[in-house]
């Protein structure tokens, strides 16, 4: 573990978080007030800072935008980006901005047009909440992975909280990382990830391969990023399962 000193994180957000966050170490959630200890949470934080931009402007001026054959969707984030993201050490500012892009993109009114009837309101509850998590993981500019988190590795994060048996687990990760499996939802995220300075990305290529994701910058390294990720992803997806609740039932 690689920890630089830091504060505890804690921030109030719109929607109270299931109590089981606080099975993970260093969380302890009580209704809508979360506390991260960031010595006990993280697997890795060497960086205070962050890149967001302002969830309004985002809804106001981006996500009506439309791409052109001169300048596509990617592009119009990064133009975004450039003009009005800045650098932020407050990490409550961001879990409360993440709160705001995943509870647009994980609204209820998506799932009658989704084609999976297995999906239900509570499963977008337990996205948002992990993704929200999430934003405080950070990939810097040469690829290196700098902040981990236990909802890196999504489906394990998952399954310890909420309970999730494997393919439960799995299926969640799909449609986080798939964009909702459709063009136009892929768009919708690459705008409002602006939101959060960078796009989504993946390690993994299907749910065997849990590899985990990140908002990261436009322009990382990913073959940096791919290669820091396979020296710690195994062991560090271990810990996380290993507070799995077995009698759960």
């Amino acid at each position: 573990m690689t920890t630089i000193d830091a504060t505890a994180i804690t921030v109030e957000l719109p929607e109270a978080f299931d109590p089981r966050w606080s099975r993970l170490p260093g969380i302890q959630v009580d209704g809508r007030r979360i506390s991260i200890d960031p010595a006990q949470y993280f697997f890795r934080f060497e960086s205070q800072t962050w890149l967001i931009a302002d969830w309004e402007l985002v809804r106001s001026q981006l996500l009506q935008a439309e791409e052109t054959t001169g300048s596509a969707v990617e592009q119009l984030a990064l133009d975004f980006i450039k003009a009005h993201a800045e650098s932020t050490s407050d990490a409550a500012r961001v879990l409360a901005t993440a709160y705001q892009v995943y509870a647009y993109l994980f609204r209820e009114d998506h799932l009658a047009g989704l084609g999976l009837p297995q999906i239900t309101a509570a499963h977008l509850r337990m996205l948002r909440e992990a993704a929200t998590l999430m934003a405080l993981n950070k990939v810097e500019l040469d690829g290196h992975i700098s902040n981990v988190g236990p909802c890196w590795f999504f489906p394990a994060a998952t399954a310890v909280v909420f309970d999730l048996d494997d393919e439960t687990g799995g299926m969640l990760d799909e449609v986080y990382h798939g964009g909702w499996f459709n063009e136009h939802r892929r768009i919708e995220a690459i705008k409002a990830h602006a939101a959060l300075g960078g796009r989504l990305v993946h390690g993994c290529q299907s749910v065997p391969d849990q590899s985990g994701g990140v908002v990261a910058p436009y322009g990382a390294s990913m073959a940096a990023f791919r290669d820091d990720l396979a020296q710690f992803k195994a062991g560090w997806i271990d810990q996380v399962y290993a507070h799995r609740v077995t009698d759960a039932a």
